[in-house]
């Protein structure tokens, strides 16, 4: 007895079969991200469902597309037992897809398990009719069928753990083309098996009378494209919301990370590093302990930065915390507080010698040197050492007095450590007094200048002055500039503060021309902050063409130790300032490097003495006279005027134009003078003239 196909329940079996590779598909890739939890558990029993609930309907489906000349029927409780068979099998493929690993060996006893259940229940769904006589299978197809159903299990198990990760690039588009695969391999084995069945001529189906074949495949058909669509869409949604779910909590743990972490170090920040010093303070109470704050900031940095660029300076700061890192124990923390400025704590101190000790082996360590991009650099820190209880019991006054301490590092040479002594506090507040008035004293009209009149050793006569600037500020006095410039240096206001000092000599000097003085050239101290300013040259230029006086009457002293610091980039700015017109001055000459070969090549127009050897004129007797002599001689053969300072004695100034000095100035000479002051004496020279 032949039997013939409804093609549209054959193209309806199909479309399930794929749709329900798909769910297949999509369900192991969302178990995969899941861990080992009861969520887990729940879309493995709820999956296995639907995917079997698919499976068995597209089998289903194919059976009823098979129509016979006689009435049919299927049994409910067999044909129930196809469908447990079904999710059973799918249950299985579903742990098995979704394990971490998926061996050759357990791929093929996996295949062969899944193709023997495939079997069963297309052969159990046969049996639902009851048949009388029984079916019987052509033993070729039979096996064909079964051979089948094992190979697409084997390919839809090794496909499914394939795209089961979600990072695969275009999985979407992947699954589709894998769904339809399966879908047909499906499809191939079901009507394999269908064909493999011989219906004895007379039969009679013993089931026609338990469920309506149409109706049934009606229900069936539109029951399973609900549950699987249902289950692709809760999919689907669910692994939104995971997704959502966690890159919220990606984005808070990154906010996290960046509330409590430096972003450039990877070092605590200025808040961690508060917190574990209140943690260590109660730890310690609790235990008569003690601990150490060591504050430090890098020597120079600035000049770095300036000088190789802020990127450079980022990877010298993330080179220095990761040599910081090295240096300390395990359970000491290390943290950047912000800019150059960073901070130790060591816990667990058996004596201050221990911080002592760690202090030392950082600058030891710092002491070899850093190579940033292909720089090779030495970045010292200086230290400031406060230890609880005996320097603070709070996380504010710890800081404070190790930023003391650290401060007085620096004013005792740089690159080294210092701990903390209550007398530093008076230093401390004075400091931060004199920082508060330089805030001030720019806008508040409070520096002002004094002129130190310099003369021709010869004939007496004036040469010209120093421009001296002086603070006098309303609450804290009259500041020389030993007590301020040292601090405008380290906090960077000394760079406003000398163009100022620029702006403000060369009002003074059109002011002595509107009065008819005679012309005269003032010296202007440069500062090493100054120095390392990209377009220091540009902006003298610009106040002195703004204030109108001619450029030959300003001249730059330049210290010998700075001049040195970059001899290179020193002799690019006085080659700038010459050809503007401007001179050059070595000032401090001898107490520096006193590099012959440099002098020769900065071309200044004076090499000024310094007061110390000028005092050895009589304190050191003939050996002070022939220092000076050779330095007069030395500059006269570079074809450089002599300018001896701090000239306070009849004897000095005498030894002094027996050696041919060029120009001298002292208090035996003239003290500095304020502006109208100075005016006067140009209106005498005048006069005389």
């Amino acid at each position: 007895m032949h039997g013939t196909y409804n093609l549209w329940l054959v193209a309806a079996s199909l479309v399930v079969a794929t749709l329900a590779s798909f769910t297949a598909l999509d369900i192991s890739a969302r178990i995969a991200t899941l861990a080992q939890s009861r969520s887990r558990q729940v879309w493995l029993a709820g999956g296995a469902a639907s995917m079997g609930i698919g499976i068995w309907s597209m089998h289903f489906i194919g059976v009823l597309a098979f129509q016979l000349p006689i009435p049919l029927g299927y049994d409910l409780q067999i044909t129930a037992g196809s469908l447990g068979i079904a999710v059973l099998v799918s249950f299985f493929a579903l742990h098995v897809i979704t394990g971490k690993r998926l061996t050759a060996r357990r791929l093929v006893a996996s295949s062969l398990l899944m193709g023997a259940g495939i079997a069963a229940m297309h052969y159990t769904g046969d049996a639902a009719m009851r048949m009388q006589p029984a079916i019987t299978y052509d033993p070729v197809l039979y096996t064909a069928s079964v051979v089948i159903a094992v190979v697409a299990s084997g390919a839809a198990l090794w496909i499914a753990h394939t795209l089961s990760a979600a990072n695969l690039r275009n999985v979407m588009a992947k699954r589709v083309v894998s769904a339809v695969v399966m879908g047909i391999a499906i499809c191939g084995m079901h009507y394999t098996g269908n064909a493999a069945a011989e219906f004895v001529p007379g039969s009679i189906c013993g089931a026609a009378n338990d469920v309506d074949a149409h109706w049934l495949a009606t229900t069936v058909a539109l029951f399973t494209f609900a549950i699987l669509i249902i289950t692709l869409v809760l999919s689907r949604f669910d692994a939104r919301t995971a997704l959502l779910a966690g890159s919220v909590s990606r984005l808070n743990g990154q906010i996290v990370r960046m509330a409590t972490f430096d972003t450039l170090t990877d070092l605590p920040n200025r808040r961690t590093m508060n917190e574990r010093i209140e943690r260590a303070i109660r730890h310690a109470a609790q235990q008569r302990s003690g601990f150490a704050i060591l504050f430090m900031d890098l020597d120079g940095f600035k000049t770095i930065n300036d000088s190789l660029g802020h990127t450079i300076g980022d990877e010298v700061l993330k080179a220095f915390a990761r040599r910081l890192q090295e240096c300390v124990r395990g359970g000491d923390t290390v943290a950047r507080l912000g800019g150059d400025e960073f901070v130790v704590m060591l816990e667990n101190l058996n004596a201050p010698t221990d911080a002592e000790k760690m202090s030392e082996r950082i600058l030891d360590t710092m002491k070899q040197g850093l190579v940033v991009a292909s720089h090779p650099l030495q970045v010292m820190p200086s230290i400031g050492i406060a230890l609880y209880p005996q320097d603070g019991d709070s996380v504010e006054a710890l800081l404070k007095h190790a930023d003391v301490a650290m401060y007085e590092a620096k004013r005792g040479g740089r690159s080294t450590y210092r701990f903390f002594e209550a007398s530093m506090n008076e230093a401390a507040v004075r400091t931060l007094q004199i920082q508060q008035a330089l805030h001030e004293a720019l806008s508040g009209g409070h520096f002002y200048l004094l002129f130190q009149p310099k003369f021709h050793g010869k004939s007496g006569e004036l040469a010209g002055a120093e421009a001296l600037i002086r603070l006098d500020h309303p609450q804290i006095g009259t500041l020389t500039p030993l007590e301020f410039i040292p601090i405008a240096e380290r906090s960077g206001q000394i760079v406003q503060i000398g163009y100022w000092v620029v702006r403000e000599t060369c009002r003074h000097l059109a002011n002595w021309r509107a009065e008819g003085r005679p012309p005269v050239k003032v010296a202007i101290n440069l500062s090493p902050r100054q120095m390392h300013e990209a377009d220091l040259v540009e902006n003298v230029m610009r106040i002195v063409r703004e204030e109108g006086v001619p450029s030959d009457q300003i001249m730059f002293e330049i210290t010998e130790t700075v001049a040195m610091q970059d001899a290179p980039r020193t002799i690019e700015m006085i080659r700038a300032f010459q050809e503007n017109g401007i001179e050059i001055a070595i000032d401090d000459f001898g107490t520096g490097y006193s590099s012959l070969a440099y002098l020769q090549r900065f071309r200044a127009k004076q090499l000024k003495i310094d007061r110390f050897f000028t005092n050895g004129l009589d304190e050191n007797g003939q050996e002070g006279r022939a220092i000076v002599s050779a330095i007069i001689a030395l500059a006269h053969s570079l074809d450089m005027d002599v300018v001896a300072e701090g000239v306070e004695t009849g004897s000095q100034l005498n030894r002094l134009q027996d050696m041919a000095c060029d120009e001298m100035q002292g208090f035996l000479l003239a003290v500095p003078l304020s502006a109208e002051a100075f005016s006067g004496m140009l209106e005498k020279r005048t006069v005389s003239a």
